[in-house]
């Protein structure tokens, strides 16, 4: 059975850190891409950012410079989004998914995370 787990999140004040992972199982070989998505309260559900197997990676363009994207080294159905300097504008919920849907989530397609809230006061 495949299955995403995540975990990390919480809540930080408006300049602090956070790290979120996801690793997903039940795949029979390393997945293709894996991608992060948040759904902040009142607005779409947008693709954060994503990296793929070969380790090509993509950002939302405000989250530049603030987020990393990584895959575990000895295990790279587990996936990473270190989160720095974070601002109001970043609470949300955040999902994980396998393979990803392009910009906007589309959560009948792929596989997807539970989701791990991200909660960030000024």
């Amino acid at each position: 059975e495949v299955q995403l787990v995540q975990s990390g999140g919480g809540s930080v004040q408006a300049g602090g850190s956070l790290r979120l992972s996801c690793t997903a199982s039940g795949f029979s070989s390393t997945v293709s891409t894996l991608a992060w998505y948040r759904q902040a309260p009142g607005n779409e559900c947008d693709l954060v950012s994503s990296i793929t197997r070969n380790g090509a990676t993509y950002y939302a363009d405000s989250m530049k410079g603030r987020f990393t994207i990584s895959r575990q080294a000895n295990a790279k159905n587990t996936v990473y989004l270190q989160m720095n300097s974070l601002k109001p504008e970043d609470t949300g919920m955040y999902y994980c998914a396998v393979p990803g849907t392009g910009a906007r989530c589309v959560r009948s397609v792929g596989y997807w995370g539970q989701g791990t809230q991200v909660t960030v006061s000024s």
